[in-house]
């Protein structure tokens, strides 16, 4: 505290407590502020959307393939799962019925219009799936 003994004998300790953060993985600099030095904070694995636990149909070989065979979207599984851990998702599986509702229709419609540009091999899986 500065000022001299006097001055700073005058004034009691203050009861309140500073608030100490504990578990923070970055260190407090000379101004008090935490700051990251651009270190990832935990190492990501590689995105994967195939195999075990995971909930998209495979690419099919067959190039013919429709419906769930012809891979290139989520199963019915997926989507139950993603809607689960994320509340109020509208999330909805290709539209791949023969005679959709109007609304279905629309639906296929806009993402045919959207994915016109896909050109990997999943997303012509995708298109696949969709009838585009």
């Amino acid at each position: 505290m500065p000022g001299s003994q006097r001055q700073n004998e005058m004034f009691e300790a203050s009861p309140v407590k500073q608030y100490v953060q504990r578990g923070n993985p970055f260190p407090v600099s000379s101004c008090g502020r935490r700051r990251n030095d651009g270190s990832p904070l935990f190492k990501a694995e590689p995105r994967r959307t195939i195999g075990r636990g995971k909930n998209f149909n495979k690419v099919a070989k067959d190039k013919k393939a429709r419906g769930g065979a012809a891979g290139g979207g989520m199963t019915e599984k997926g989507v139950r799962e993603y809607k689960r851990k994320n509340p109020g998702s509208k999330l909805k599986t290709a539209v791949t019925g023969k005679n959709p509702s109007k609304k279905d229709a629309a639906r296929r419609r806009s993402f045919c219009a959207r994915s016109r540009s896909w050109k990997s091999e999943r997303g012509l899986a995708a298109r696949r799936r969709w009838r585009c």
